[in-house]
């Protein structure tokens, strides 16, 4: 009998194989339908819209932490250009998006610069306009005035391309006015230039770029001048006009520059030479400086007069001397008159003339000879009267002195230099001025420091004054105002809120769900034995636990209640069992 009872409990676990979902036999679909069987239809459709809601959050969480940053392509093209360029970009594969102002083409920021240079490569973007390779396309048999449009169109472009090449211009226009060529020079005309330029917003142009445009333009056509030049921008306003007043007006920036780098220069050494005194937190400085930029030269030509005998030098010397004697005709004319007289035997009674007569050997003249201006003659042949004359010229050495002066240029005028020193603190922090020592040795100082100049009029000035201390929490950005911590706390409640839904819908909805899908399974209940009753023990599995011990007619009458429930829920069981019966007793 005991063996009777082990495989009616045997068989009686296998009759029954629905009682576990969870570990009964049959494919997942099978399962999965009976796990759904459980729930309600108003069950069903929260749990799916619920797997939905998470699969979508998923996927767009992962979606922009993947996001690549897209970047500007171009800006502000025309419309052919941007037709050509996304036609471009659909062929290279590579995504794009346009602004919200529609006015620009982006790209993935990691493929801005492989992009572009991708495109450059087939003459994009062309920004409206041509350049030298209309030259490359001419056509057999072109006229010459159609060639030469061409060549003013390519250096337009050409000129257009490389003024936008400068940071602060966004696009450019260039418009040349080149006159036919003419034999006759009076009928000749200058080329002229119009320039527009387009800025970016909240850019300028200053002077000096203004003039390397309008240089730019006018080395680049022949017989240009940068007076004929004109240069606009995208407002009207006449930029080259502004630049030709500031010019007018003597502002030259590179002065402007100058004279701001001669004044940082001088605050800077005498910080220097302070902070180490009162501290670099307790000094203010201030310096202006009046520059001369007017360029003088001066040539000047002096002549000192050779008046000191030592000294006295004689450049050129001239002596003239002249004798007129007038001669008076003698005797009786005819052959014998004309000769000359005899020797005179008688002593001379006429007196003696000055000069006349040669020279003795002792240096005396001659005693009837006339010696004057180098003519020597007999006095008998000179009348009366005799008259002489000697001239004589002497030119002595000046001084002279050429002295050629170029003055420098931005040479300083005057420099003036404040300065204002703070209270200092003694050893028990009270605030106390500086004494009339220290603030003489700090204006000695500053003086040396900046090169100070009576003569030039330079001027010093030294204050000690106690410096306002300011609340730098005031002026700080408090945290929740600081763009950065703004931007961060934006980013980590986008993806807590994300986090804090999935995790609501998976505690609150799906879990709960899935619990009520997959049931905790039964616990074994214990294997009783039967006292009595046919003769032997059958095993009938207990569905509940007993609160107290039954007797022996209660747990027969249970055991047959059992019984006979299972001969109506599954006859071919109980007819196994007779069958195993009967077999053994045969046996």
């Amino acid at each position: 009998m005991a063996a009777i009872g082990t495989e009616t409990n045997t068989a009686a676990g296998a009759a029954n194989p629905a009682a576990n979902p969870a570990t009964s036999p049959g494919t997942l679909p099978e399962r999965l339908r009976a796990m759904l069987g459980r729930l309600t239809s108003q069950q069903k459709i929260l749990l799916m819209v619920a797997i939905a809601a998470i699969i979508a959050l998923i996927v767009a969480g992962s979606t922009w932490i993947k996001q690549a940053d897209y970047r500007i392509l171009f800006s502000n093209i025309s419309e052919r250009d941007g037709g050509a360029i996304i036609t471009a970009l659909e062929q290279l594969n590579v995504p794009y998006r346009f602004s919200e102002s529609g006015n620009a083409i982006l790209v993935p920021s990691p493929k801005v610069h492989e992009v572009r240079l991708r495109l450059a490569t087939q003459g994009l973007p062309k920004a409206g306009g041509v350049g030298f390779e209309l030259m490359e396309n001419q056509k057999f048999g072109i006229s010459q005035f159609a060639e030469q449009v061409n060549y003013q169109r390519g250096l337009e472009g050409e000129l257009a391309r490389t003024i936008q090449s400068v940071s602060a211009i966004q696009a450019a226009r260039v418009h040349l006015a080149i006159p036919k060529p003419t034999v006759f020079v009076r009928e000749e005309l200058k080329p002229s230039a119009s320039v527009l330029l387009n800025l970016y917003p909240g850019r300028a142009l200053d002077p000096s770029q203004i003039a390397g445009i309008q240089n730019l333009v006018a080395a680049s056509v022949p017989s240009l001048t940068t007076a004929n030049v004109t240069i606009i921008d995208q407002s009207g306003a006449m930029l080259s006009q502004l630049k030709s007043k500031l010019m007018e007006l003597g502002l030259d920036p590179t002065q402007l520059k100058y004279v701001q780098e001669v004044e940082a220069i001088t605050v800077k050494r005498i910080e220097e030479i302070l902070s180490p005194i009162v501290g670099r937190d307790n000094v203010h400085v201030q310096v202006a400086a009046d520059i001369d930029f007017s360029q003088t030269e001066q040539t000047a030509e002096t002549h000192r007069p050779n008046a000191t005998p030592p000294e006295i030098s004689i450049r050129s010397q001239q002596t003239s001397e002249s004798v007129n004697a007038a001669a008076t005709a003698q005797g009786v004319p005819g052959a014998i008159s004309n000769q000359p007289p005899a020797p005179a035997t008688a002593p001379l009674t006429q007196p003696a003339v000055p000069g006349a007569g040669a020279p003795t050997a002792a240096g005396q003249p001659i005693p009837g000879q006339l010696n004057a201006a180098g003519v020597q003659a007999p006095i008998s042949n000179v009348g009366q009267p005799i008259s002489s004359r000697k001239d004589s010229t002497i030119n002595y050495e000046l001084d002279k002195t050429i002295r050629h002066t170029k003055q420098a240029l931005g040479a300083v005028k005057r420099l003036s230099a404040a300065v204002v020193v703070n209270h200092r603190k003694d050893a028990k922090g009270l605030v106390k001025p500086l004494g009339d020592t220290e603030l003489k040795q700090i204006n000695d100082l500053v003086k040396e420091a900046m090169g100070y100049s009576r003569e030039r009029g330079d001027t010093v000035s030294v204050a000690n004054a106690p410096f306002s201390t300011v609340d730098k929490s005031a002026t700080e950005i408090p945290l929740w105002k600081d763009p950065e911590i703004l931007a961060l706390l934006k980013e980590v409640f986008r993806y807590g809120a994300i986090a804090a839904i999935i995790a609501f819908l998976m505690l609150k909805i799906v879990m709960p769900l899935i619990r009520t899908m997959m049931p905790p399974p039964p616990e074994p209940e214990p294997a009783t034995e039967a006292a009595g009753g046919l003769g032997g023990n059958i095993d009938i599995v207990a569905g509940e636990e007993e609160e107290r011990p039954l007797t022996p007619e209660e747990l027969f009458a249970q055991k047959l209640g059992k019984l006979r429930e299972l001969a109506q829920q599954d006859p071919k069981v109980v007819a196994n069992i007779i069958k195993n019966w009967t077999g053994a007793n045969g046996g």
